[in-house]
């Protein structure tokens, strides 16, 4: 994987594929680019992909201060214009679905699509804040089996597949504590976006596992009602993470959505 250096930070990030389009992948919490291993197999045959690793996670530098929104959507940003990157279908799933709306506000010119996965758009309530400060706390703490052991379950369907909850927890133990706790504490800083949707122009696809407990199908279908224009697509079978729990389903939407793009 490549590295650009932004402020002193090395932010790695994935870029394969070809073609005109570019497909930009952000990850969920508390994973890294890596769990769009199988969306890169399907994309990249005709569109250029490039997924970023957020600070702590996967393979880019932690840092002390909170990932914040604000922080990510500049790096995002400056890979993107090392790259002379100036238009992408933007994808964002969780954690990645609240950048979104971030690089949404800076650089609406970006976005040529945008497709919001397993994400709400609300902020944290400050009982929400706090649990994130607590986890944070205890990530730096016990480090990031204890990651795994508490948020693999809620990651995945109910009744999960063994082999998704294997490789779920093997991408978490290749983040750090410091990257873990840093996003969550820029998780829990983040802006309610429930106002940004009204300003959405770009085509928009909402995907959601319909087993997600943590932004259930209720979530989704507020940001279909308030973003105009936007499609929904329900993935059976899936929790939070539909891109690898049903992967065939997700990766179809993903591509008729983009072959659905006016040119």
């Amino acid at each position: 994987m490549p590295t650009t250096d932004l402020a002193g930070a090395k932010i790695h990030y994935l870029d394969t594929g070809s073609g005109k389009d570019v497909f930009l992948l952000l990850h969920a919490f508390p994973l890294h680019s890596g769990m769009w291993s199988r969306q890169v197999a399907a994309l990249s045959p005709k569109y250029r992909v490039i997924a970023p690793d957020y600070p702590g996670l996967g393979k880019s530098t932690p840092r002390p201060e909170p990932s914040t929104m604000e922080a990510l959507a500049e790096q995002v940003l400056g890979v993107l214009g090392s790259l002379q990157i100036d238009r992408a279908i933007v994808v964002g799933l969780s954690m990645g679905g609240y950048l979104c709306f971030e690089l949404y506000r800076r650089r609406p010119g970006l976005f040529r699509g945008l497709a919001l996965c397993d994400t709400k758009p609300g902020a944290d309530t400050p009982e929400g804040a706090a649990n994130r400060e607590a986890f944070a706390k205890n990530a730096i703490e016990k480090g990031l089996h204890w990651v795994a052991d508490e948020m693999t379950p809620k990651l995945l369907r109910p009744q999960p597949d063994p082999a998704a909850v294997r490789e779920v927890r093997h991408l978490i133990g290749q983040g750090t504590p410091a990257g873990v706790g840093s996003a969550q504490r820029g998780m829990a800083r983040r802006p309610d976006s429930t106002p940004t949707l009204a300003t959405i122009t770009c085509p928009t696809l909402v995907v959601v596992g319909a087993e997600d407990t943590l932004t259930p199908p209720s979530e989704a279908e507020k940001m279909v009602a308030g973003i105009k224009g936007a499609r929904l697509a329900k993935i059976a079978g899936a929790g939070h993470m539909p891109n690898l729990e049903a992967t065939a389903e997700f990766d179809r939407v993903l591509l008729d959505f983009a072959a659905g793009l006016p040119k």
